[in-house]
């Protein structure tokens, strides 16, 4: 009697898997990655604060400045999601 096509020939350790598969491990970021964020979300923090200053920016106290330095922290915030 012929077999049917569907089904596999799986061994038993296939079929019943106690364990899941092992991951591999993900690299380590650069040492100089993390200072880097931290530096980048400091220089946006030090724009929102140097905007409300109303001395050092040319054109402050706006929101142009404001929104930039939200901009920066978003993005320090965004490279963290990366870091390992």
């Amino acid at each position: 009697m012929p077999e049917s096509r569907s089904r596999s020939k799986k061994t038993r350790a296939q079929r019943y898997q106690l364990e899941p598969q092992k991951k591999k491990a993900s690299k380590a970021s650069p040492r100089w990655y993390g200072p880097m964020l931290l530096t980048v979300m400091g220089l946006g923090v030090a724009v929102i604060v140097l905007n409300y200053i109303g001395i050092v920016l040319p054109g402050a106290p706006n929101n142009g400045w404001l929104w930039g330095g939200l901009g920066v922290i978003a993005l320090g915030f965004f490279g963290t999601m990366y870091w390992r």
